[in-house]
């Protein structure tokens, strides 16, 4: 596909990266974008093995703060950990058939959509348990202060979690150690069934404050805003600055998970919000901006569109190829 060249992103007015660059990032959220409709459509046809939290609509925050990231730099993820995945490096096939619980799957089938890890690129893991992450990262973030080498760690986590104590516990002994650390919270309105006004008091942003952590609040949906952030996030964890808690305001276009309606007695929230929302979806403006500038034009993105949907088509078909784990080996990989 040949592209009109340009020099800079320029929707805030000010160069920021060219158009390379904004391609790749751009194709990176289409990829989270069209592995979550694939999933989301597996789980309705009852394909997979288990649920599946979606990551549609928040999008920008993994590929805006990943793009800085060093393969050999650390992050922890959550349950909704498949975007976190792909935007840190990590194989779409790998991911795909290790959610359908194959053994060519990045876990070879034993961890499944929630426990998603790549060592060899720096992914610690998915985790089922809310806030799971935050204290892995820290600890992440401590070895690798250990090392010396200039890693640092990121610790992906929603605002439902943000409500766990073990956050304040990150938050002080980061701070007291100068760790390299940033703490990215993806505050999507909701946690879990919960609207967030409802279970959340104040900014999560200044829960920083008493432990003199810097701190910020940005547009999860604006991938030029959290990239800028992000940027200026690891350039402070990595010159010692030590810990950072980023809190990116975004919305999640999906449910808590697939299926939920099957159990819950009523929604929480209308068909008319999500719509409404959808307005402010990253990978639709970022494709209006592009188009605006002339950067790319509908047909060119179209195209790229079709080339993601066909690696994600492959993707699904040699997971559903793939052997499932045997059970013989049940016990491998576990203490006895």
């Amino acid at each position: 596909m040949q592209l009109t060249r340009s020099q800079s992103f320029v929707a805030c007015q000010k160069p920021i990266f060219g158009i390379d660059k904004q391609l790749a990032l751009y194709r990176k959220m289409l990829l989270i974008r069209k592995v979550e409709e694939m999933l989301g459509n597996a789980s309705l046809a009852a394909e997979l093995p288990g649920p599946v939290h979606l990551y549609v609509g928040q999008e920008a925050i993994a590929v805006g703060v990943c793009d800085h990231l060093a393969e050999t730099d650390w992050i922890a993820s959550t349950h909704r950990g498949h975007g976190h995945f792909l935007a840190k490096g990590g194989d779409t096939a790998a991911l795909v058939a290790e959610v359908f619980g194959r053994e060519t799957g990045i876990c070879r089938g034993r961890g499944g959509s929630m426990h998603v890890a790549d060592f060899s690129r720096g992914i610690i893991g998915a985790n089922g348990i809310v806030a799971g992450g935050l204290a892995l990262a820290a600890g992440a973030a401590w070895a690798a202060q250990l090392e010396g080498t200039g890693r640092i760690a990121v610790a992906f986590f929603g605002d439902g979690a943000a409500n766990q104590g073990v956050l304040m516990e990150t938050l002080n002994l980061s701070s007291l150690w100068k760790l390299p650390l940033i703490l990215v919270c993806e505050n999507n309105g909701f946690a879990e069934f919960s609207p967030s006004a409802t279970v959340t008091s104040g900014r999560i942003a200044e829960r920083a404050v008493p432990f003199g952590v810097a701190h910020r609040t940005v547009d999860g949906n604006n991938l030029e805003a959290v990239w800028l952030a992000a940027e200026e996030a690891v350039a402070h964890a990595r010159g010692g600055g030590g810990p950072i808690l980023l809190e990116f305001e975004t919305y999640r276009l999906r449910g808590h998970m697939e299926q939920e309606m099957a159990f819950l007695s009523k929604t929480y929230r209308t068909n008319a919000e999500v719509e409404e929302r959808r307005s402010a979806d990253p990978i639709r403006r970022f494709r209006e901006a592009l188009i605006a500038h002339r950067f790319a034009t509908a047909a060119d993105l179209d195209d790229l569109e079709a080339e993601v949907q066909d690696e994600v088509v492959r993707a699904k078909q040699a997971a559903k190829a793939a052997p499932w784990p045997d059970v013989t080996g049940a016990k491998d990989f576990m203490f006895a």
